[in-house]
């Protein structure tokens, strides 16, 4: 086993541990807030490896470190301690439901507090106009054949007037085979026109097929890749390529055409501009052959960092958004209008955990954000055996004010399991088929 390898397994057993236990933490403070008693607190499932007790609970570590659960007395209605005024089913439904939802809720949190953090230590900030306009349309795209053009301001797409181009994307990848109207102004003229992204079977998501006008830089480098052999350094602005402005990032498609042949990339550095004559290398990426340079594009950032308020409302604005994004994305795949391939599965999230963590912390951190609000999403979900589900049947015996039979609460625990080793089985099925390309 190589050591990235290992490395990877660390940083996502750490990134994944602090997320179960920020859950399982939301579900005990509340538990104890309500006066349940709590009988164990597991890291991980299985037997017990060790551990000390506290109290009345039994802190320990499990076996298999894939997640975590709080032990109440009698969360069962067939548990012998049921009736125990102490007990989870002893509270009023009312307390049950905050138990329940705590876990969630601190996962939340935690993405609110990690990117509040971060925003105020660093934010990056593209420099955009208030409607974004469009720097290049990919040949016979879902955007060519509907008639954009370059240099067309989108002032509104779908519902949402003057959007960020971030506001765009997620419509574009949550819409696959489905028309959105895209509101553009060209010579001063409004118009109406019909896109229909086209399903990306390499994604899974929707894709239209068209790229925001702004500078673009360089993200990142491979060691030793064409483009740092030719002098090119993160940071750098790329202003042409083989003679052609680059005002979107269509570097990939040009580099792509001269099939092979060296090319000529301009950039900006420090004000300076300077020419590199880079020869592309033949490389695989995701699965297909393509010349490439071994550069990471983005649009230029202008980093600067936000005061608490700020930071805090634009990290609650950005979890809004990415929890929405999540659910057109699950919506999307249950009507069929997008692949389940665009689902990662523990192999892909380990790999990323690595990934990010050799990036910097920032990185890290900012995954770490994602995947909890993630786990929260998906945890809300209305699925037998997820919070969501206890939620959800909580609300209906409120609203029948009597509890549901415990033959109806089995078969959907019954249910949802198999559900659930289902797709667990299906994603880790894509995350290998996607390794092996």
């Amino acid at each position: 086993m190589s050591f990235n390898i290992l490395q990877d397994i660390f940083f996502a057993l750490v990134m994944i541990g602090i997320m179960i236990l920020i859950h399982e933490l939301g579900h005990y403070w509340a538990a104890r807030f309500f006066d349940v008693k709590v009988d164990t607190f597991s890291f991980g499932f299985g037997p017990r490896l060790f551990g000390f007790k506290k109290g009345e609970t039994d802190f320990r570590f499990s076996l298999i470190l894939l997640g975590g659960y709080v032990k109440m007395v009698g969360e069962q209605a067939g548990d012998e301690h049921a009736s125990d005024p102490r007990s989870f089913l002893g509270k009023p439904r009312w307390q049950r439901l905050i138990i329940v939802f705590a876990g969630p809720a601190m996962n939340i949190m935690l993405a609110v507090a990690v990117l509040t953090g971060l925003f105020m230590v660093r934010f990056p900030k593209i420099p955009t106009s208030p409607s974004p306009e469009i720097g290049y349309i990919v040949p016979d795209s879902a955007a060519a054949k509907a008639g954009l053009l370059e240099g067309d301001r989108i002032v509104q797409i779908g519902d949402t007037a003057n959007p960020t181009w971030e506001d765009i994307n997620m419509k574009e990848v949550a819409s696959a085979e489905h028309p959105i109207s895209v509101w553009i102004l060209r010579n001063g003229e409004r118009k109406l026109i019909p896109v229909t992204p086209v399903l990306d079977p390499k994604t899974g998501a929707g894709f239209a097929g068209w790229g925001e006008q702004t500078d673009i830089e360089i993200g990142s480098a491979l060691a030793n890749s064409p483009a740092v052999k030719a002098g090119l350094q993160p940071g750098d602005i790329i202003v042409s390529v083989e003679g052609q402005a680059i005002h979107s990032n269509k570097v990939h498609d040009i580099i792509n055409k001269n099939a092979g042949r060296p090319v000529d990339i301009v950039y900006s550095r420090n004000g300076t501009l300077a020419t590199a004559h880079v020869a592309p290398t033949m490389s695989e990426n995701n699965g297909t052959k393509e010349w490439m340079i071994g550069v990471s594009l983005q649009p230029k950032f202008v980093l600067v960092s936000l005061p608490f308020p700020e930071a805090l409302s634009e990290s609650v604005r950005q979890n809004v958004k990415s929890a929405t994004f999540i659910y057109q994305l699950l919506r999307g795949i249950a009507e069929r209008r997008m692949s389940p391939k665009s689902l990662s599965g523990p192999i892909k999230i380990v790999q990323m955990s690595g990934e990010e963590a050799r990036e910097g912390p920032m990185a890290y951190f900012l995954l770490m954000a994602s995947l909890s609000l993630n786990l929260a999403v998906v945890n809300l979900l209305p699925i037998p055996i997820l919070d969501g589900a206890t939620i959800f049947m909580l609300i209906v015996e409120m609203f029948m004010r009597r509890d549901l039979s415990l033959r109806v609460k089995e078969a959907a625990f019954r249910l949802g399991f198999v559900f659930l080793m289902a797709v667990v089985a299906f994603v880790l099925y894509n995350d290998i088929s996607k390794l092996a390309g």
